[in-house]
């Protein structure tokens, strides 16, 4: 105020919360989001139904997949969604882990702040606590190689378990072991996986029990003319980036006619030149062409009747995973083309699915890129198993690039419950409460693995804390007899990445939300400030 006059810094419409009042408000919005999908944990987690504004269905127990569908408004509830896309990035699993414990930190910091801890002691001691769990994370974890198949099954079969495939989740490991095992490459000791090298195609009908690995790649296009051969075994593949057509000047041309017998000359040196091109192709020894660029219709006729099969208009993406498969080179021009760029494939044939034709490249030798076909009976089944082979994909190949993996069921995390809590009595000042209280948030785990399977969780809980008090830090639940077994025998195991970075991604959330006092909320293009919440249900979290 100057001379009694309000001076005003933020624009007409601006809504602000400070103090206490944002830190709840951010605080409730992360809560409602950890909520959301904390039903859908574990193998005995339940699906939610999400519909979009245009009536479309997704039915998922896919973390990322709820969060990134869900229209969150709210600025902290967004940093929630945040995490569990970093998750989901970089691992591949754990979404939904990720996103409870950063909820059920944000939850305990809560009660700590009520009691006027400051929140700034909260994210030190936060921070010590997300670093000793990754220290004993890596205490519990034990080596594996990508030649330890039957680990590396379990492990995949573990991520498969809490997914709606989970009925085929011995298939489907298979597959996942199979392809990383393929494209994995070695360099300096260590392995590491590119997915561009994973192409994965869906089609309606059939059952999920007819999804499988090919050992080469399936390209979405049919054959150009029907008088080449449906099959080709022996296939020897040209790769080309260039197109069998009359190439047109790259300026305004006009050509002037005054015989009419030039007419038919013209026509007949085109098709000479598409004739030399075709018998170019031929002379390499090619039987198989794939081009990323157009073939003309009389290119398309030579050659069909030099038997060669050819598909036109081919992504780049699919012609660099062809290359890799076939070992073949692509060729920029016809003229370059010889037997050496060729690439090798054991059969090449067209087939219908659904109501599409496809051509499968096959049988290649040592491929370093492959396919996988997800068969289903509907579009949303065919969803839900892609994102589920995706998962456990991930699952396996973050286990190999690692060589380390630990048990699942939630002895991780009440083994590391534990051992923060011995810790905590070693930390002088207020750091020890928020110790105590983050040992407190990775017991949530199990609390809500033991809920969604319609256990008692104090029971649960009590028997698991005493099982890892007496040094059995591999203990968890077993889901399907409701009782505290060793994981690493049940075989619940995963990476150690999926519980590292969820550890570390929900640490980083909470400490930022806690960190925020102030809420500026500046008034929309549209008129008015941005609702508060944003929240499903309509709830508006607090603050703006």
């Amino acid at each position: 105020m100057m001379g009694n006059q309000p001076i005003f810094i933020l624009k007409e419409g601006t809504r602000r919360e400070t103090g206490k009042d944002a830190m709840q408000g951010n605080i409730e919005a992360a809560k409602a989001i950890a909520t959301s999908v904390r039903s859908t944990l574990g193998p005995r987690g339940m699906d939610k139904m999400l519909v979009d504004s245009l009536g479309d269905i997704v039915i998922t127990n896919d973390g990322v997949t709820i969060l990134k569908e869900m229209d969150v408004e709210h600025p902290a509830a967004k940093m929630l969604v945040e995490v569990s896309k970093t998750q989901d990035s970089f691992v591949g699993d754990g979404t939904t882990t990720a996103v409870i414990i950063a909820g059920s930190l944000l939850a305990e910091a809560e009660a700590l702040i009520k009691q006027n801890v400051h929140p700034t002691v909260i994210a030190e001691g936060y921070r010590m606590a997300a670093s000793q769990a990754k220290q004993v994370l890596h205490e519990m974890a034990k080596p594996v190689k990508i030649e330890n198949k039957e680990l590396l099954l379990k492990m995949a079969g573990t991520s498969l378990s809490s997914k709606s495939a989970s009925g085929n989740k011995e298939k489907l490991s298979e597959i996942s072991y199979e392809a990383i095992k393929n494209i994995a490459e070695k360099s300096e000791g260590k392995y590491t996986v590119d997915f561009d090298n994973l192409q994965i195609v869906k089609k309606k009908g059939g059952d999920i029990d007819d999804t499988e690995l090919i050992y080469g790649i399936i390209v979405d296009k049919e054959k150009v003319h029907p008088g080449m051969p449906d099959f080709v075994k022996d296939a020897k593949v040209a790769l080309l980036n260039a197109a069998l057509e009359i190439k047109k000047p790259e300026f305004d041309t006009n050509i002037r006619i005054d015989d009419p017998a030039m007419i038919q000359k013209f026509l007949s040196q085109e098709e000479e030149i598409l004739r030399d091109m075709v018998k170019n192709i031929k002379k390499t020894g090619a039987n198989v062409l794939i081009t990323q660029k157009g073939i003309d219709d009389l290119a398309q006729h030579y050659l069909a009747k030099e038997g060669i099969y050819a598909v036109r208009r081919v992504k780049k993406s699919d012609i660099d995973k062809l290359a890799k498969a076939t070992g073949a080179s692509t060729a920029s021009s016809i003229d370059e083309l010889s037997p050496a760029d060729l690439g090798f494939a054991a059969l090449v044939e067209q087939k219908k699915i659904d109501d599409d034709y496809l051509t499968f490249v096959t049988g290649c030798k040592n491929p370093k890129a492959l396919s996988i076909l997800i068969r289903g009976g509907t579009e949303h089944v065919i969803d839900e198993i892609e994102r589920s082979i995706t998962d456990s994909i991930h699952v396996v190949a973050a286990a190999v690039e690692d060589g380390k993996y630990t048990t699942g069921g939630g002895s991780s995390a009440t083994e590391i419950a534990t051992k923060l809590k011995e810790y905590a009595g070693k930390i002088g000042g207020r750091q020890q409460l928020a110790i105590e209280r983050f040992a407190n948030a990775m017991e949530e785990i199990p609390r809500a693995l033991s809920e969604n399977a319609g256990l008692d969780p104090i029971d649960v809980l009590i028997k698991i804390r005493k099982r890892h008090a007496d040094g059995d830090k591999y203990a968890g639940i077993n889901l399907y007899t409701g009782e505290v077994e060793d994981m690493q025998k049940v075989g619940i195991i995963e990476p150690i990445r999926v519980g590292e970075q969820a550890i570390e991604s929900a640490t980083e959330a909470a400490v930022m939300i806690l960190r925020i006092d102030d809420v500026i909320a500046t008034k929309s293009s549209k008129g008015g400030a941005p609702p508060g919440g944003g929240m499903p249900g309509g709830g508006d979290g607090g603050e703006d």
